[in-house]
């Protein structure tokens, strides 16, 4: 398939949607894990049970069943909202539609997270705001039986595969315990470059107040293993399809460049999910066909696959700053966050996404962090770690990190609607030079039981 064609094909997927008027909308996903307060693995009958009576009660509609007959996925008509599982039914996943401000948002979510704790709390059941589930070792952490996550747990497992110069960790079934908080917003095509540039930079600062995913009692040091997870497993083979751009993307060229150097590891015939080794998109399309294997009944099946362009639709990176075909920019690097903070997440990407110009100056400018030999993508990892680096004072460290809040706060400010008030949280982490992941050690250590750290990170208010 000529290559200029599918350059082609990704330009009007990628950046022709940007070049439409925008107004600004904001869609949140929160994912939250699911916890048996017995220490027994999540009863399945449970989790359907409480999505029926949360499908009636707010008259939710029927948007996906498993192959078992199980709903996984209800939807709300007038605004667009999803009630979901992610990967598993150890998961929950809410999904808020569109909103031009984040107070009708959090409104919403927190209704719908009432209900879900009253109904699970019958069965002593509870969701709490972690990004690892701290009951991962008691549950049944397989995946919802269905074609895309079977394939995608096939495909995770797939590692020992492979003799490559990497690491693979050890969790290939992460997506069945780990949770994040994203935040998907419009970004117009002028702002495109602007918005990958300045908030790759901020990678660093996110980790340093939004880490909330530890390993318990295994890898104790890493305060985020999020990002572990994702580039040390088969998605990370290709490593432009996961973290950050660590190269400089200075027009739209380049970056369509960036992108058809990811690569693709799955599509679909016959309404059947055929997995394959990644293959770069490029070469993937330049190939008569590439060998994959499909499920059916019981037993993997070889199969060949030619190419088609509509393939495309199947192409799914997983970068901290994902463009998607709806012309927003995903923003996909931040933990499950405490309940009672969850807006943070969006507020914080929110009021900086107003104030490109004055971020991309502070990061540009500062000799805190950056200047000192290492990228963005190295800084982060080392902020995710409990110990930062030496050559870091800390002092000067937490002034820049307030600095950036700063920023955020004054682009929310513009914004009119008084979000700003969702900043507070992230001011207080600053202030204390703590993050979540932090705070679950530090009580840990005085002796606080797991059980309470659970409820008290489950609190909405």
């Amino acid at each position: 398939m000529n290559q200029e064609f599918v350059r082609q094909q990704l330009y009007q997927k990628y950046i022709v949607p940007t070049k439409e008027k925008r107004k600004n909308y904001i869609g949140i996903e929160i994912e939250m894990p699911i916890i048996n307060m017995e220490k027994k693995a999540v009863d399945f009958c449970v989790v359907h049970k409480v999505t029926a009576r949360f499908k009636e009660y707010f008259c939710f509609q029927e948007a996906a069943k498993d192959e078992e007959g199980k709903i996984y996925s209800i939807s709300d008509k007038v605004h667009g909202d999803i009630l979901s599982y992610d990967c598993s039914y150890n998961n929950l996943e809410l999904s808020l539609g569109r909103e031009k401000e984040l107070f009708a948002i959090q409104h919403r979510f927190l209704a719908y997270y009432e209900f879900l704790q009253k109904e699970f709390g019958k069965y002593h059941y509870t969701l709490t705001g972690m990004g690892v589930n701290p009951y991962r070792i008691y549950n049944h952490n397989v995946p919802i039986p269905n074609g895309r996550y079977r394939m995608l747990f096939r495909h995770l497992n797939s590692y020992k595969r492979y003799d490559l110069p990497m690491f693979f960790h050890k969790y290939p079934e992460f997506g069945t315990f780990s949770s994040a908080s994203q935040v998907q917003l419009d970004v117009n095509y002028e702002e495109l470059l602007a918005t990958i540039r300045a908030f790759t930079m901020v990678e660093p600062i996110k980790a340093l107040l939004f880490s909330n995913s530890v390993l318990l009692d295994e890898q104790e040091e890493l305060l985020c293993c999020r990002d572990m997870f994702w580039e040390n497993s088969t998605h990370g083979i290709n490593p432009h399809n996961i973290g950050m751009f660590d190269c400089s993307i200075d027009s739209e060229e380049e970056l369509i460049s960036y992108i058809a150097s990811t690569s693709i590891y799955c599509v679909e015939r016959e309404e059947k999910y055929i997995n394959f080794p990644p293959i770069k998109i490029m070469e993937y399309f330049n190939s008569k066909y590439v060998e994959g294997e499909y499920y059916e009944n019981g037993t993997y099946k070889k199969i060949q696959v030619i190419p088609q362009i509509e393939d495309l639709q199947y192409l799914r990176t997983f970068k901290f700053e994902d463009l998607t075909f709806r012309g927003t920019i995903e923003f996909r690097s931040v933990c499950c966050q405490p309940i009672r903070d969850c807006m943070t997440v969006a507020a914080f990407h929110l009021g900086l996404k107003n104030q490109l110009e004055k971020l991309n100056e502070l990061l540009t400018k500062d000799y805190i962090i950056y200047h000192q030999g290492y990228t963005a993508s190295e800084l982060r990892k080392m902020f995710l770690c409990d110990k930062l680096p030496e050559f870091v004072e800390k002092e000067n460290l937490y002034e820049l990190v307030r600095k950036v809040l700063e920023v955020a706060k004054e682009g929310l400010e513009k914004r009119g609607y008084g979000e700003e008030c969702l900043l507070e949280p992230l001011f207080n982490r600053a202030l204390n030079q703590t993050n979540p992941a932090k705070k679950v050690l530090d009580l840990r250590k005085q002796g606080v039981d797991i059980q309470n750290i659970i409820l008290d990170y489950g609190q909405p208010m």
